[in-house]
């Protein structure tokens, strides 16, 4: 019964232990999800036995550093799972802060916050949610148990992208960073379940039916707008609708001089927290109306900056224009700890897709400047994790990135550099975690799922890494279309397609990522492992040379995912290959002693 259930969810059963077993998957969602179907199932099967013949399970899920060694799995996320479980009620599901963080707004269940517990053997408190399944036994209740009352849940809402009525296209980074503002504000109330920013901007410029999205996103109510802006002045209109009934339960128009953008942005968070009679803390508040400048034409700066880079981390472009904007409004605000975080995340992208004039000391010292003005500023984390690893500190880097996901679980990058770092140090099983949840984050980013089909290849879970291929190409295949000569893209399409046992189409692709742009050293790379999966062996050695010769700044880089990547299994026995290791390794060891 239960293990159809795991591998329609992609995971897998590591061991069975006495009346219980181990379970691992690739998503916090997917273990969730197939968690509650596990007691479902034995609720129907329990449903025609007796009291002493039925068999109850209790379940704990937990998303956490694991040790992989053969075919098991240890470490700390194994023993709060351990003690979750321990925890649970018969026929319940619980689960650990960090699960929570991953799925709420995704799965379709009812939570009650337990709050923190101390589980054995784990020296600080968890917090511990527990699921309430509908129409199931909790608590040890007979399965037709009723479901819990309805002022256990918390009223939830969306708040859809606002329109941008000002008839310039240009303005469209202002509308979508005051939603993004908004739904920002909204998630530091407690007592409300907002829907997370990438799931409601993907309704973006959609004809939405008010009906249909409260039942798909299972939320009760449904904040939209639209912006109009004219000179200095901007008119905002918002709407709170109750999804039952398709009411308004409070609409407001604001008409404001731009100045005022931060009294307005508070003005709507506050009477939606009224509308939905919900308390808001007084801690709360503050956080609302705290905002990281106060100077109106740096954070239309800042705005604009976020736009270029959210819709560019592979492009490069795109990102050294990001990186021009935060820095003005750095220039005109010089406490501004978003710029300084921006200015930090763009060179941190710049350097992962091949800016070899970016410096890990400069992406580290901005990172510590933005969190000199806001220790608790994720993004500023997330860019320090990365500029800690590439200058060798891998502990540091780690704890950079598990702070940034802490301090907001949808942090795109936070997950992707992070997922980086645990691959090209070997941790493969923590990466494919990551990159899932990266995917995720970002439904037309390539690159997760790229990196995801190599770690599920080292793992040697062959099906998973294939569909994270096709996932991979699917998403390759619709960025040529808005830039038919983004070399990356096609270079990453090289390496995928061989994934796909598309040999003859992926030298034919990774010949053309390298003609269009011969300097790239990410390009050259992705041919080399193209070319070695097909059996051109000196051609792969080529273009690894050519890395190693033309880019000295990625060579502690290059030394890490050479050592990691399934792709050049093929290359490992020959004596040409061992030999370039080894004179990466001699060169990387020397720059450490210069740098100490």
């Amino acid at each position: 019964m239960i293990e159809p259930l795991v591998a329609n969810y992609r995971g897998r059963i590591v061991k069975l232990m006495g009346d219980g077993a181990l379970m691992e998957f690739a998503s916090a969602v997917s273990a969730v999800q197939c968690a509650v179907e596990i007691q479902a199932a034995m609720d129907a099967a329990n449903e025609s036995l007796s009291e002493d013949r039925r068999i109850v399970m209790r379940i704990g899920v937990n998303l956490g550093d694991i040790v992989v060694r053969d075919d098991d799995i240890y470490g700390d996320g194994v023993n709060v799972a351990g003690r979750l479980e321990a925890l649970a009620e018969p026929g319940s599901v619980t689960l650990s802060q960090t699960v929570f963080d991953q799925v709420r707004g995704k799965v379709p269940f009812d939570f009650e916050d337990l709050g923190h517990q101390n589980l054995k053997n784990i020296p600080e408190p968890v917090r511990v949610h527990r699921i309430w399944r509908r129409g199931t036994a909790t608590g040890g209740a007979s399965p037709t148990a009723p479901s819990p009352k309805p002022s256990r849940a918390k009223p939830s809402i969306v708040v859809l992208p606002f329109t941008n009525m000002s008839g310039d296209p240009e303005q469209e980074y202002f509308s979508d960073g005051i939603t993004q503002d908004i739904i920002t504000d909204l998630s530091q109330v407690s007592a409300i379940s907002v829907i997370a920013r990438n799931t409601a901007f993907t309704f973006k410029g959609k004809p939405t039916d008010i009906g249909s999205l409260v039942r798909q996103l299972k939320v009760g109510y449904v904040l939209e707008g639209s912006i109009r802006r004219s000179g200095s002045r901007i008119r905002v209109t918002a709407q709170l609708v109750d999804g039952a009934t398709g009411w308004h339960i409070w609409s407001e128009r604001y008409d404001r001089d731009f100045a005022d953008i931060f009294a307005l942005q508070d003005d709507i968070s506050k009477c939606v927290v009224s509308a939905l009679k919900v308390k808001l803390l007084p801690e709360e508040a503050t956080s609302i109306a705290r905002r990281f400048t106060t100077n109106a034409e740096a954070y239309e700066y800042y705005l604009h900056g976020r736009s270029y880079m959210f819709g560019g981390f592979g492009d490069r472009y795109s990102l050294r224009l990001a990186r021009e904007l935060f820095t003005k409004a750095a220039e005109i605000d010089p406490g501004y700890a978003r710029a300084y975080a921006g200015i930090a995340e763009c060179d941190a992208a710049l350097w992962i897709c091949g800016g070899t004039d970016i410096s890990y000391q400069e992406i580290l010292a901005n990172s510590n400047k933005a969190l000199s003005f806001a220790p608790n500023l994720a993004e500023a984390h997330a860019s320090k994790g990365l500029a800690l690893f590439l200058s060798g500190h891998v502990e540091e880097a780690t704890m950079a990135f598990e702070r940034a996901i802490e301090l907001d679980s949808e942090l795109f990058e936070a997950y992707e550099w992070y997922g980086e770092v645990c691959k090209n140090t070997g941790r493969f099983s923590k990466a494919t975690v990551l990159f899932e949840r990266a995917g995720e984050l970002r439904s037309t980013d390539y690159i997760p799922l790229v990196l995801l089909r190599d770690c599920y290849a080292s793992l040697g879970l062959q099906e998973q890494s294939v569909d994270a291929a096709r996932r991979a190409f699917a998403r390759i295949e619709a960025e040529l279309i808005r830039r038919p000569n983004d070399a990356m893209a096609i270079s990453c399409g090289a390496a995928t397609l061989v994934s796909l046992d598309e040999n003859l189409r992926a030298e034919e692709w990774a010949r053309k990522a390298t003609t269009i742009s011969p300097d790239d050293h990410l390009v050259h790379y992705n041919a080399a492992c193209t070319y070695a999966v097909i059996g051109r062996f000196e051609a792969a050695l080529e273009r690894l040379e050519y890395v190693f010769s033309r880019t000295p700044r990625v060579r502690s880089w290059l030394l890490g995912i050479v050592k990691h990547d399934v792709q050049l299994e093929s290359l490992r026995a020959l004596p040409d290959f061992q030999n370039f290791v080894d004179r990466l390794e001699t060169d990387v060891s020397a720059q450490s002693e210069e740098h100490r």
